[in-house]
């Protein structure tokens, strides 16, 4: 039996398989944050006077248009609370959901209060349940790590979708370092990697995915950022982001009401998270999240330990969800055991973009010598 070691900082652990520990047993993740990823956090005056002079940019370059911004709403904390703030800088943004067909009708009733309050122009794209459910379906099969692909692809690919049918450079974001800053690259491949997507499909899909829309590499690397010259700027980031006094100024600020857990938004990611991922993969999400937390300071390592101590799933509350799951897409209650029994396969067993990526990077590195400057235009 194989023993689980676990940072002596932060709480991630083996179950990253590529984890490195230095000799005090504290892990390559929280030395990635204190020499990179720190340095892209800003704070008081700094971070205020940095995101003032990024926002006077969008409000000239938005100026003689309907808007001058876009933003994803997702009715949960980060995406919420951004939203809020926006308003607060006087930003003019268009807001657009994506309904997969798994929102949580908490979700929605949030997502009603944060339109209702900023009074913004709100687009809801709602999805082809029948192509949605034949490409989870297809991941299902396929026995990936990163189920959460369909709707997450979905949900970036509407954005830019609608940014440039709108004249819209600026794609404001709520990812944020102070929550998400650790992830082991190993764990899964990319959600923008349209290729991987359709190699999963073409082999377990069943029907042509003739709504869904994806995003090529080269319109993600290359299109959207140098021709149509797309930024994606994550305000959180400037902001001493603290995600426990954002859900508490949203309750306060809208009457908002907390989810359980993490993207407790929707219901397909809740069972995802929390029970496919951590029963399957040995992968459990609130370790990065927990983390990125404590490396932030928002959470004592004492704290993280003591929460990933609770149980992820109550008996009767994973029940009442596995047989949500399988009504919903169709599936028998043995078949979703099938599911979770069928051997594992990494993402890079079907086609990606990897090469094209590595060469990508290179190039960028090119560049970045020749300008002498740091180039980092995409999401």
């Amino acid at each position: 039996m194989t023993l689980i070691k676990v940072c002596k900082r932060c709480v991630m652990d083996t179950s990253d398989a590529e984890i490195v520990f230095d000799e005090a047993g504290v892990c390559n993740h929280c030395h990635k944050f204190d020499s990179l990823q720190s340095a892209q956090l800003f704070s008081g005056v700094d971070g205020q006077q940095r995101l003032a002079e990024i926002v006077d940019q969008i409000k000239r370059e938005g100026a003689d248009k309907e808007y001058d911004c876009i933003i994803g709403l997702s009715g949960g904390v980060d995406s919420s609370f951004l939203a809020l703030k926006v308003k607060d800088l006087g930003l003019r943004p268009l807001v657009v959901h994506v309904d997969a067909g798994w929102n949580t009708e908490l979700a929605v009733s949030n997502i009603e209060k944060v339109i209702n309050y900023c009074g913004y122009d709100l687009h809801t794209h709602v999805m082809n349940w029948e192509e949605v459910r034949d490409l989870q379906l297809a991941y299902m099969k396929a026995a990936v790590a990163n189920q959460d692909v369909p709707q997450d692809h979905a949900y970036f690919s509407s954005m830019y979708h609608f940014a440039v049918k709108n004249d819209i450079r600026y794609i404001l974001s709520g990812g944020n370092l102070a929550t998400e800053a650790v992830f082991p690259e190993g764990w899964h491949g990319s959600a923008m990697d349209a290729i991987n997507l359709h190699a999963i499909h073409d082999k377990y899909g069943t029907r042509p995915l003739r709504d869904y829309k994806t995003i090529s590499f080269f319109e993600y690397y290359f299109w959207y950022p140098f021709v149509k010259g797309m930024r994606t700027v994550r305000p959180l980031n400037y902001m001493d982001y603290d995600k426990g006094v954002a859900e508490s100024y949203l309750r306060e600020t809208i009457g908002y009401r907390s989810y359980a857990r993490k993207h407790g938004e929707s219901a397909f990611t809740k069972l995802f998270q929390n029970y496919y991922l951590p029963t399957k993969f040995g992968y459990d999400k609130r370790k990065l999240h927990y983390s990125s937390m404590i490396l932030s300071r928002q959470m004592t390592r004492e704290q993280a330990m003591a929460k990933l101590a609770e149980p992820l799933y109550s008996a009767e509350e994973l029940a009442l969800d596995i047989e949500y799951f399988c009504k919903k897409m169709r599936v028998t209650h043995e078949q979703f055991q099938e599911f979770m029994r069928a051997p594992i396969h990494d993402y890079t067993e079907f086609a990606n973009w990897g090469a094209r990526q590595k060469f990508a990077k290179k190039m960028q590195l090119v560049v970045q010598r020749a300008l002498g400057r740091r180039i980092n235009v995409y999401s």
